[in-house]
């Protein structure tokens, strides 16, 4: 789709493309910036507590991006040894990146609200604005590798807790299989329709 749209719109593609990895690098950030003022630098030390997107874009999930419209950044690594709170404070610094990305949604449409609607910049701040949404909302889905499993994981009691990595041993295969069937569109599509709406965003046909 992303590579479609480079031929037919380079402009647009650029557009997409760039929502996308600022999302991603705020997104990846925000992690890092939480963990160190929780007590670890581990990412900072490794040069991960910047928005600078070098610093985040993994190679294969770059690829996945330009050519789908959908990809990943570097996990960002932290020690939960340094943190006072071990599993608490995890669960918040894996709370901080679909977080950010829901503020930076909200600061987006504000900026828009103020933006003349039929300039290239406004349709990059509508653009960004629906991809921070996705990422932060589709982030929280608690399952595999995505946030909202070690934000689950952070704050349950300690025996539910254990049932719970038993239970995430199949959590990614589950995620893959949501997301090949598409039920994840339909978890994350009504969450991202429903924030539009009340940030006074539309949603093209």
């Amino acid at each position: 789709m992303m590579l479609q749209t480079l031929f037919q719109d380079p402009i647009v593609f650029f557009l997409l493309a760039g929502a996308l990895i600022i999302s991603i690098s705020v997104h990846e950030f925000s992690h890092a910036f939480v963990a160190n003022a929780l007590g670890d630098d581990t990412a900072k030390k490794m040069g991960r507590m910047t928005l600078n997107p070098g610093a985040h874009l993994d190679p294969a999930g770059t690829m996945f991006l330009l050519l789908l419209g959908f990809g990943w950044g570097k996990p960002v690594p932290f020690n939960p040894i340094n943190l006072k709170n071990p599993r608490r404070d995890s669960a918040l610094v894996s709370l901080a990146g679909p977080v950010s990305n829901l503020i930076l949604a909200i600061v987006l449409s504000l900026i828009l609200k103020v933006t003349p609607v039929d300039g290239i910049f406004s349709v990059f701040l509508y653009t960004a604005t629906f991809y921070n949404l996705i990422l932060g909302f589709f982030n929280l889905i608690p399952l595999g590798p995505l946030d909202g499993n070690k934000i689950v994981f952070g704050f349950l009691p300690n025996k539910l807790a254990i049932q719970w990595l038993e239970f995430q041993r199949y959590g990614t295969f589950i995620l893959l299989f949501l997301i090949f069937f598409g039920f994840t569109e339909r978890i994350v599509q009504p969450l991202v329709d429903l924030a539009m709406k009340l940030l006074g965003l539309y949603l093209p046909l």
